[in-house]
């Protein structure tokens, strides 16, 4: 195990997150020791926070230090508090988010290919005992990845032991963060009380865990690569299609991934919570039935899932209508073919021909029997029909022409004669009341 400079290619530019501790300064000296044989360039960011009174010592220190070693330094300033309570979350988190914001931003403006950060086999170990502790799936036990993207951890192979000892033996100094003990924090009680228990049994349990996370990520990526290549699942702009049964017909395994990755290409954190909720609506919830996700909301229509931003309606499809039942929305759409008998049954008649479902369209007109020719929005106004279900009554069209409405009745012209072989159309919702 050590530091894995593979990560870094000749020609690179890498920006290492500098935040005067021991592990960034290890970092930061070990990167400066492979740039010249590795053929890459090395600068360095450092970001204030604004929480500790020690904020200000910190980036005298590293600016002092890096000054002294001709590395480029740049350095970003922030109100973490302030803006932890503007968003409504802790302050740890908002710190951990303006961080990396301004590391990727500084990166970009500055042409660096590559931010390196300073997270080792130790933090490593932490993240697999605390996803472990709350609930996680295979994804969680991968612990830290050393890549994702223009970011790297070099580290994760290298030991506390091992950073404390190349800083002493190299007489390189760093500052001390005391908030590192502060038992507040859940990593810093599974730091200094859960893994010294670990390490008691297993001296190289910090080495052990890191491995077997490194195993556990290649079986991830493994199933990962061949979820990508499962049908069901379309992610349209802002919006995701699922096909619930080509994809429950996948092993669960696969499957939970392909929807995760749905997810994630929806900027929606795939995490266990929702998968589970999403997964429930597949396999127990009824048409109709919905989930909340952050900024969308999962909706089911039968066989098929859409999510959708929170506030905009489902965008139902145009599709052909066949003979038998077709499922649309959360209407199941039956045709067979009879003889036309006026006032027999309770659906819609239609000559025969060739017909699409859709929703209602801008400028749609209806002629019913023996009344003058109205907008289909304006029939609807007259019958009462709520605002919120006008976009999703089925309509039967051909061409351009409607020829009949769920709920409205059939245009004139598209009635056929009596005794003609024609199309017999219910339209029925999921609790039967027919339209």
């Amino acid at each position: 195990m050590g530091f894995s400079y593979h990560l870094i290619a000749p020609g690179d530019r890498v920006l290492c997150a500098l935040s005067g501790g021991a592990d960034s300064m290890y970092l930061l000296c070990r990167l400066l020791e492979g740039a010249q044989r590795g053929g890459y360039q090395v600068g360095a960011a450092h970001y204030h926070h604004g929480i500790r009174s020690a904020s200000h010592q910190e980036e005298e220190f590293v600016r002092t230090w890096c000054d002294r070693h001709h590395i480029p330094l740049y350095v970003g300033h922030g109100d973490v508090p302030g803006e932890a309570t503007r968003r409504g979350q802790g302050v740890e988190e908002t710190a951990r988010e303006l961080r990396y914001q301004f590391l990727y931003d500084t990166a970009r403006r500055e042409g660096y290919t590559l931010i390196a950060t300073g997270h080792h086999a130790g933090d490593n170990a932490e993240t697999v005992l605390m996803h472990l502790i709350r609930g996680s799936g295979l994804r969680g036990l991968c612990g830290i990845p050393p890549r994702r993207g223009m970011l790297i951890r070099p580290m994760l192979e290298v030991t506390r032991q091992q950073v404390e000892g190349y800083l002493s033996a190299h007489h390189i100094p760093h500052v001390e963060d005391e908030s590192n003990a502060d038992p507040a924090y859940t990593r810093n009680r599974v730091r200094h009380g859960v893994l010294p228990q670990f390490t008691q049994l297993n001296p190289q349990a910090v080495r052990h865990i890191a491995q077997t996370a490194a195993k556990l990520r290649e079986d991830e990526e493994l199933l990962s690569a061949l979820a990508r290549d499962l049908p069901g699942v379309t992610v349209g702009e802002n919006r995701l299609g699922v096909d619930i049964p080509a994809l429950r017909a996948a092993p669960r395994p696969l499957a939970v991934r392909k929807l995760a990755q749905g997810l994630a290409a929806l900027h929606i954190h795939p995490s266990q919570v929702y998968l589970d909720g999403l997964f429930w609506l597949m396999e127990e919830g009824q048409s109709g039935d919905g989930l909340d996700l952050p900024g969308h909301r999962a909706v089911r229509s039968w066989d098929q899932l859409t999510i959708i931003p929170q506030g905009e309606p489902e965008k139902l499809p145009t599709i052909p209508l066949h003979d038998g039942v077709t499922r649309w929305g959360a209407w199941r759409v039956e045709c067979r073919t009879a003889p036309y008998a006026q006032g027999n049954g309770e659906g819609l008649w239609l000559m025969n021909g060739d017909y699409v479902l859709r929703p209602r369209g801008v400028g749609d007109t209806l002629q019913l029997p023996k009344r003058p020719t109205k907008t289909v929005k304006k029939l609807m106004m007259e019958k009462k029909i709520p605002a919120t279900l006008r976009p999703r009554l089925p309509v039967l069209a051909q061409g351009e022409r409607v020829a009949a409405v769920a709920g409205l009745g059939t245009d004139q012209n598209f009635l056929p004669q009596p005794g003609q072989a024609a199309r017999y159309i219910t339209i029925t919702k999921e609790n039967d009341d027919h339209a």
